[in-house]
């Protein structure tokens, strides 16, 4: 297991779900839309609940996309958890905190999962006449999330945030000590979904 946990192995295994995406510097485009990635119920400035560091580095690139495209973006999470608000609720606090006008951002709050992200925010698109998606998620999660936008007929520009590697990435001595970000449980994690999503969807 120390092997499985050093940064090395863990990244050669990660880089085969990260390696394809690129990040495109002037996408065109009529709506973003960002994937939540969890969130927790801590106290924060503006209220209740925040989003988790996935969630946050989405939100971050979305914010900076926005900002550059004057674009609206769609927050799209559901109700995952009984005792919480749906995670586009708690995404839209933080976006509007970042400075996004709130009539700027349209809420999917019911999905639970990537393929029913894929699915509500082809209804919106289709509801509101939205041709070109970009497509924000974390860089490992890509695969899984255009896989499920294909599969309800939809092309979309990925534009992936937060990659856990990158070509040229150097090492030292503490990167073969157990690394404590759980990679490899990621990588697992979506390697079984995208074999589950070509099996069942």
């Amino acid at each position: 297991m120390w092997v499985l946990s050093i940064s090395p192995l863990a990244d050669a295994i990660i880089r085969g779900l990260e390696s394809d995406f690129k990040i495109h510097g002037n996408p065109e485009s009529d709506v973003i839309a960002i994937l939540g990635g969890g969130a927790n119920w801590a106290p924060d400035l503006s209220g209740r609940g925040f989003p988790r560091e996935e969630t946050l580095a989405r939100i971050i690139t979305a914010v900076r996309l926005q900002k550059k495209l004057g674009i609206p973006i769609i927050v799209s999470g559901g109700q995952v958890f009984k005792n919480m608000p749906p995670e586009a609720d708690v995404m839209k606090r933080l976006l509007t905190d970042l400075g996004v006008p709130s009539d700027k951002i349209i809420i999917e709050d019911k999905s639970r999962d990537t393929i029913e992200n894929a699915r509500y925010i082809r209804k919106i698109s289709d509801d509101m006449g939205f041709k070109k998606v970009i497509l924000v998620t974390s860089a490992y999660h890509m695969r899984r999330s255009v896989m499920s936008f294909k599969k309800t007929d939809m092309e979309v520009i990925p534009f992936p945030s937060n990659f856990k590697t990158w070509e040229g990435k150097e090492y030292g001595w503490e990167s073969y000590l157990p690394d404590t970000s759980d990679k490899i449980g990621i990588a697992i994690h979506e390697y079984l979904g995208l074999l589950f999503y070509r099996l069942v969807y």
